[in-house]
């Protein structure tokens, strides 16, 4: 069953822009069968297979020769050595789409990409299902809180009800999951996680210490929501600060986690200067903190880090699928402890978010929103509160309660 990817538009906008246009994101998003269903007329070759990545390797220059273009090449970190190869054939045929690139990682390919692919190279991260993917809407915007928004949504949005919501932070956004509800959750992402440690990992650093890094996963999932403290965290699993330095910077680089930036300028001098974890599938972190069922989940105490972590996913999804990649999000919290859970900046303009789990919002949820109006030049535009509520409601000014089918 294959399940329409909203970044597909993107691709196909980049592949008319660019000669080379790379997929990258977390190992079994669904890349590579997006990919191939785009560039279905393409010649497909995969690095996983040793026979071909020896050949990427060691003849390189000749690698193109045996694959000519319009190729699709899978897991092209692999061979970062078939980069400037890729740039001489574009620069020398100056035609567009020629080269459907994917991988699963970001850290040594974004480098070699930077150095041989730049102004040549359209880039889409691709994250786990979206509820719009799941639920078949076809809006591909991304969120913002504006009147023009809730219009376009409004005319294809499905409700979705209060349990679904749980079952889908709890299940997570892995398509095979979803494809197949019969399989049992805690295999898959127990496999997932040996499979990420064995491959990307282990391709990236040497860690050492598999166990504490398993550890340090489940330590950071646990602190999901928060303000980063990699001191604590770093304390917690017996690790030097360093350590839990690079290892997060593995995380970042594999997709698996997102560092919410603090908004500030040189005119929020009290704002905090902290990023705010989140892991980009709500399963994977109940998976390693053991949540173990969407009711436990639900009831449990981490419930509204979850909620909120699964809204600001579902956020980051609707912008990356739209080739944006660096969305314009932030929080805010100053040091009188005035926090706002997420900001979308357009413009001069901040769009000011609570996220609650609760489906009673009341009008002190929005309390914070003001000390946006004490940053000069800079427009406060309308906000809300993400939540359970079921219908989209005005509340105050121009404030309103939004269901999180709205996403």
């Amino acid at each position: 069953m294959y399940i329409r990817r909203h970044a597909e538009e993107t691709v196909g906008k980049l592949s008319g822009m660019f000669g080379a246009i790379l997929v990258a994101g977390p190992r079994q998003v669904g890349k590579t069968t997006m990919l191939q269903k785009l560039a279905a007329e393409m010649d497909y070759v995969t690095l996983d297979d040793p026979i071909v990545l020896a050949s990427a390797v060691d003849t390189g220059i000749t690698f193109f020769k045996d694959n000519p273009p319009p190729v699709f090449v899978d897991e092209i970190q692999k061979a970062p050595n078939l980069f400037p190869q890729i740039k001489m054939h574009i620069d020398r045929e100056k035609k567009k789409g020629q080269f459907f690139l994917c991988g699963s990682q970001q850290f040594h390919m974004m480098k070699n990409v930077s150095e041989s692919l730049a102004g040549r190279l359209g880039i889409v991260t691709l994250l786990g299902l979206s509820l719009r993917e799941k639920y078949e809407i076809p809006f591909t915007g991304p969120f913002i809180p504006t009147d023009a928004y809730f219009a376009e949504r409004r005319k294809n949005w499905k409700e979705i009800p209060y349990a679904d919501i749980w079952e889908n932070i709890y299940r997570g956004s892995m398509p095979e999951l979803y494809a197949n509800p019969g399989f049992d959750w805690q295999m898959f992402y127990g496999a997932y996680v040996r499979t990420y440690i064995e491959r990307d990992v282990r391709e990236l650093t040497q860690v050492g210490d598999e166990v504490k890094f398993i550890k340090f996963m489940a330590v950071m999932a646990a602190r999901t929501g928060q303000l980063l403290n990699l001191n604590s965290v770093a304390s917690e699993v017996g690790v030097s600060q360093p350590t839990a330095d690079r290892w997060l910077s593995m995380l970042v680089a594999s997709n698996l986690v997102y560092l919410l930036k603090p908004y500030s300028n040189n005119l929020t001098s009290r704002a905090v200067k902290t990023p705010k974890l989140y892991f980009l599938d709500t399963g994977l972190a109940a998976y390693l903190t053991r949540w173990n069922t969407a009711e436990v989940l639900k009831s449990g105490a981490m419930a509204g880090a979850f909620f909120e972590n699964f809204v600001i996913s579902e956020v980051i999804k609707s912008y990356y699928n739209q080739g944006i990649l660096d969305p314009p999000l932030y929080f805010y919290r100053d040091k009188d402890r005035k926090e706002i859970d997420l900001i979308v900046e357009e413009g001069n303009v901040l769009y000011p978010l609570e996220v609650k789990k609760h489906s009673d919002p009341k009008a002190d949820d929005f309390a914070n929103f003001t000390v946006l109006d004490r940053i000069p030049g800079i427009r406060r535009g309308p906000g809300g509160v993400i939540c359970t509520y079921d219908r989209l409601v005005t509340l105050k000014g121009e404030d309103r309660v939004i269901p999180v089918s709205y996403l």
